[in-house]
């Protein structure tokens, strides 16, 4: 009685065409060393930071956190998009008032804080505060983080938008940046910030 059962041997039999058993392990081989040049971990890890208010208190965390970030060896880019943008434009960033209205950690209620020229009096104690502290500026903190590496972009739609002129800008800032090109960073860094 006769079986057509084909005999596994049979498949492992070199043909003229297929690579030998060792062709295949040293082609295998090269492409394991090839995987793994290309996702090795250089080190370096990247950190994101979208930064949208342009308030007096709002322009310190992207600053400091991206300044500590650039100290510790991250790569590190602000997209400022928005009012943000006013952190970026060299005379609006000197100019920067604190909101008192809506602020439940200011020292008056709401019904003075509504009061007019009250932002006023409010920024200036926070900029006494800030002087007296000995704390950086908002003009030393995007210097040092420039100086440190610190990528700042600035969201072109909002140039276009708010009528910015791109020389008003701090030297060293990226402009002409997209929304794609922020969510691309965004994806590819380790930490993404929206502030």
């Amino acid at each position: 009685m006769s079986t057509d059962t084909p005999d596994p041997s049979a498949d492992d039999a070199p043909t003229d065409d297929a690579p030998s058993r060792a062709e295949l392990a040293a082609r295998v081989d090269e492409l394991e060393e090839a995987l793994a040049e290309a996702t090795a971990d250089d080190g370096g890890k990247k950190m994101s930071i979208i930064a949208t208010k342009g308030t007096l208190d709002m322009a310190y965390p992207p600053l400091i956190l991206a300044s500590t970030a650039a100290a510790f060896g991250y790569e590190v880019t602000v997209f400022h998009t928005f009012w943000g943008l006013d952190i970026l434009h060299e005379e609006r960033s000197k100019n920067l008032q604190l909101s008192s209205v809506g602020n439940p950690n200011m020292p008056v209620p709401n019904a003075v804080a509504a009061l007019p020229g009250m932002d006023r009096v409010t920024t200036k104690m926070m900029e006494r505060r800030i002087s007296d502290n000995d704390t950086a500026t908002i003009e030393e903190l995007l210097e040092t983080s420039l100086d440190m590496g610190v990528e700042f972009q600035a969201c072109q739609m909002t140039i276009d938008l708010m009528d910015y002129d791109e020389d008003n800008f701090y030297d060293g800032v990226t402009t002409g940046v997209g929304a794609a090109t922020a969510l691309q960073d965004m994806a590819e860094a380790d930490i993404q910030l929206l502030v």
